[in-house]
């Protein structure tokens, strides 16, 4: 179909004449080959429905013709219904704040009104991107505020499978609440515990992330639209201020509310290091669930042996019949990438400069990245690991039966030093502890049955009358 020629203040392009994005689009895909990706799809509808609610408001404010916003929000909706996602062009990392992809949707939607007006792509005098379709609006304040917008439509599904994962551990808790095994510190014996104490441990954790998680809705439902480039609302009129957030709210659903201080929420991004930090914290119990999984289920036959994980693949192209804790390996691999994304978006944030901090694309990249992988690891941790794993629970109790750890529960009726030279003694026989103390005289077989009772091991119980 051949090129049109666009113009803007750097001078013309040919455009491929079959294109809805425009010259400011074309110049972003240029200059900014880094990552071979594109805006992700979820940002896209964000920042689509914020074009969306903009025209709205500014139709009611009279500020923008009824037939160009009905335009502009028909163009809109073939967007979120799915349609022309091939035209967003831009990198997810880019210079400028988000400016490209910015002027990616404004291009985008304003061919597509033209068109829907009877015009032809690149005829800017019937519907402009700038001033039309970016109306009351830049870059400053709509690219944190659908930031905020697609964060707060993915934490459903995230919080979603941390309650899958919590309710399974605290199923499992209940399961081998009888299994005795020897608890550990520094990978050392230590004293028993029941394997359904530690997966209830592992449940109250997973708990708190959920909590920790949902508590960052609040600080991300504040958004800044409307402040226009630094926070001070120039070339949005008053009507159009107080109408696009309340408008916005309704067309996705979400509670937003407009920042009491819209300079300062253009200037700062303490929001997503705060929403940031929280998945951090979740990928790092995840991990250590994770180290724990592998632990346990180490061997078969010279490790812990306590648990079986589920089976999933072959563990070894040379090694027959070696599996491996694959589940709780990659676990650990997405948390390792969180905890990285992390990083940098704390850098990100702390590199803003006065009124604006240009480094919201890498946030935003790294943020969707951490909740999307996040997700997709429970679901995989919960449905190929946590749900199938199985006690060894023979085993277990074996391994309780010969460890000296037992001492610690007979240490306030023999003392301290009496107890440590039993340990000794029974590390370097292989006597176990209760038939020293018994043959020694030290306690009598009921008094040992009382003190090495599994559960009052593993639970405050009364002292020996």
């Amino acid at each position: 179909m051949g090129n049109r020629i666009e113009r803007d203040s750097i001078g013309e392009k040919q455009i491929d004449s079959a294109a809805y994005y425009g010259v400011q689009s074309a110049r972003a895909a240029e200059n900014f080959r880094i990552t071979g990706q594109r805006v992700d799809p979820d940002l896209i509808d964000s920042l689509i429905f914020v074009k969306k609610a903009a025209a709205i408001a500014n139709r009611e404010s009279g500020e923008l013709p009824s037939r160009l916003a009905d335009a502009i929000i028909r163009a809109c909706d073939l967007v979120l219904a799915g349609e022309h996602r091939d035209q967003f062009i831009t990198d997810p990392i880019q210079g400028g704040a988000g400016t490209s992809m910015n002027m990616n949707a404004n291009e985008v939607i304003a061919n597509l009104a033209i068109e829907l007006l009877g015009g032809e792509k690149g005829d800017y005098s019937v519907v402009h991107p700038n001033d039309h379709v970016n109306m009351g609006q830049s870059t400053n304040d709509v690219i944190p505020t659908s930031g905020k917008i697609t964060l707060l439509r993915l934490l459903p599904a995230l919080l979603a499978e941390l309650d899958s994962l919590a309710s399974v551990l605290e199923q499992k808790a209940v399961e081998f609440d009888g299994v005795i095994k020897m608890g550990r510190t520094q990978l050392q014996d230590a004293v028993p515990v029941r394997l359904g104490q530690e997966f209830a441990a592992y449940a109250h954790v997973v708990r708190r992330d959920i909590s920790r998680i949902s508590g960052t809705r609040k600080e991300l439902s504040t958004v800044n639209l409307g402040g226009t480039a630094i926070g001070t609302c120039i070339n949005s009129s008053p009507k159009y201020l107080s109408s696009v957030v309340p408008t916005l709210s309704k067309l996705t659903g979400l509670e937003l509310t407009q920042s009491k201080d819209l300079i300062d929420a253009t200037q700062n991004l303490d929001a997503f290091v705060v929403a940031s930090s929280a998945l951090k914290t979740c990928a790092v119990d995840l991990s250590k669930i994770s180290n724990d999984l592998r632990l346990m289920s180490s061997g078969p036959r010279t490790g812990m042996y306590e648990i079986n994980l589920p089976a999933v693949q072959n563990g070894s192209s040379i090694m027959p019949g070696k599996v491996n804790p694959v589940i709780p390996e990659v676990m650990s691999q997405v948390a390792f990438n969180i905890i990285g994304n992390d990083f940098t978006v704390t850098m990100a944030a702390e590199a803003g400069q006065l009124e604006l901090n240009a480094f919201e694309p890498i946030i935003f990249y790294k943020l969707l990245e951490s909740i999307k992988t996040l997700t997709n690891g429970l679901h995989t941790m919960v449905e190929h690991c946590v749900r199938g794993i199985t006690a060894n629970r023979d085993h277990c109790e074996e391994e309780v039966a010969r460890s000296i750890g037992i001492i610690t529960a007979v240490c306030p009726r023999t003392g301290y030093q009496l107890a440590a030279s039993i340990a000794k003694e029974s590390l370097h026989t292989g006597v176990p502890v209760r038939q020293l103390l018994l043959s020694k005289g030290i306690l009598t077989q009921s008094e040992l049955d009382q003190l090495l009772d599994p559960y009052c091991m593993t639970s405050p119980s009364a002292p020996l009358n």
